[in-house]
């Protein structure tokens, strides 16, 4: 799919057509993260989910960092 860069207030910006938005269960609002990737970027939408249970991983890697290390011995 090919698109195209256009200037939004003093941005710029692209324009995801609405068969896009519906094939990626994305509506206006949503947020995107844009991660850079070996064959290029890849634009994914954000996964709550996903940031809330890497949020819990690492206040118990903070908390209880000597207990980890024992294990990785």
């Amino acid at each position: 799919m090919r698109l195209k860069i256009t200037t939004v207030g003093n941005s710029a910006g692209v324009i995801l057509p609405k068969e896009l938005l519906a094939r990626l269960r994305l509506e206006r609002g949503d947020e995107l993260f844009l991660v850079e990737t070996p064959e290029g970027m890849l634009l994914s939408p954000y996964d709550p989910e996903f940031a809330a249970q890497m949020a819990v991983a690492e206040q118990v890697m903070r908390s209880d960092r000597t207990v980890l290390r024992k294990l990785a011995q």
